[in-house]
């Protein structure tokens, strides 16, 4: 019998942010079974940027995606060093 894998939790507290007319979706999400929270931001180009920490609240997650984003500022943000762009084919 196959087990059924569990079901990705979407947290109330994902939005989508507009700094200097640039949108950013904010995502937080966990597994059904887990207790920590998973934090992703997809910029305007479509670009993911992923935390590799958890978070303790989707709260904390949300806080820390909105100070990145306005500390380094949103086009700084989206050119990080460590983005890896997906491929568009």
């Amino acid at each position: 019998m196959e087990e059924d894998e569990p079901n990705v939790v979407m947290s109330g507290k994902c939005q989508t942010v507009t700094l200097s007319g640039y949108p950013f979706s904010v995502e937080i999400y966990r597994l059904e079974t887990e207790s920590l929270w998973t934090l992703e931001v997809v910029d305007c180009d479509g670009t993911s940027h992923v935390w590799d920490d958890q978070f303790r609240s989707d709260k904390d997650a949300r806080t820390a995606a909105l100070e990145a984003i306005r500390s380094e500022g949103p086009i700084a943000f989206m050119r990080g060093s460590n983005v890896i762009p997906f491929s568009q084919d």
